[in-house]
């Protein structure tokens, strides 16, 4: 139970700062309040940035937007790599070689130079297009492995005597055999929650998403195109840089407390 406490009051933190960054935050993210390149002080706690601007309040403003980014990426990923996965591994046959082939396809190419060749192509930038270029590119792996957990499922004795009294696939598969996976499904979502953010940041570093929204990786876009590090201002990519950890962290505790929970084994040890 540790590791949810622990999880919940991070994810909780960072909920909370998103919902109210604009009573929490000290200024205005976009509004100039000082000269450029200040140190942390009492009146900016992590100093600003190239152009005065203070930086805990774009920290602060910008988890709103990297944490819709990641929530979005991971449901849209969630829910192709279950559906696919299941129709693969349900129907089997020539469903499955296509379905295969076409997830194979994805798996081969690496998913982040897929995402930044996709990127530097399209004109329209913004966070719907973050999302769909990220979810579209790199639902491979959750498919493999839920198309693996539904062909060990199909031969089961609940689903073959579903099948002999005439129950249609779409319950059999969405109704009996999906709840049966729940803990990979919640896996599968906060591991792709963690790479839409990942993956925002990656792209917004590139300066191939809109760097002009407020995000934790466009923070990390100008602190480099400002060269934020070889200036001293080394809490400039360390504030992101550690939100982004101990949103992955909560995610990972979160992984590991649902696994506890659904498998007797580890609950025992």
């Amino acid at each position: 139970m540790r590791k949810l406490y622990v999880a919940i009051a991070i994810l909780g933190i960072h909920l909370i700062i998103a919902a109210f960054a604009d009573l929490i935050a000290p200024y205005d993210p976009s509004e100039i309040v000082n000269l450029p390149y200040q140190p942390p002080s009492k009146e900016h706690l992590l100093g600003t940035d190239r152009l005065g601007r203070d930086i805990l309040s774009q920290l602060l403003h910008g988890s709103r937007l990297s944490i819709f980014i990641g929530v979005s990426v991971g449901a849209l990923m969630t829910l192709l790599s279950t559906t696919i996965g299941m129709l693969s591994g349900y129907y089997g046959g020539v469903v499955d070689r296509i379905l295969s082939t076409l997830t194979d396809v994805f798996l081969v190419i690496p998913g982040l130079p897929l995402m930044i060749v996709i990127s530097a192509y399209i004109r329209v930038r913004g966070p719907l297009v973050v999302i769909l270029v990220i979810a579209l590119t790199s639902w491979g792996g959750g498919t493999r492995i839920i198309r693996s957990q539904v062909m060990s499922l199909r031969n089961r004795d609940f689903v073959m005597a579903l099948k002999s009294i005439g129950e249609s696939n779409f319950r059999i598969m969405f109704f009996e055999m999906l709840p049966n996976m729940f803990s990979l499904i919640v896996a599968n979502f906060f591991s792709a929650v963690l790479y839409g953010i990942l993956g925002e940041a990656s792209l917004s570093f590139l300066g191939l998403s809109d760097v002009s929204k407020i995000t934790w990786g466009t923070m990390l876009y100008w602190a480099q195109s400002a060269n934020a590090l070889l200036n001293g201002m080394w809490y400039w990519v360390l504030a992101p840089g550690v939100a982004i950890a101990s949103l992955g962290t909560a995610f990972a505790l979160l992984n590991f407390y649902v696994d506890e929970l659904t498998n007797p084994r580890l609950r025992r040890s």
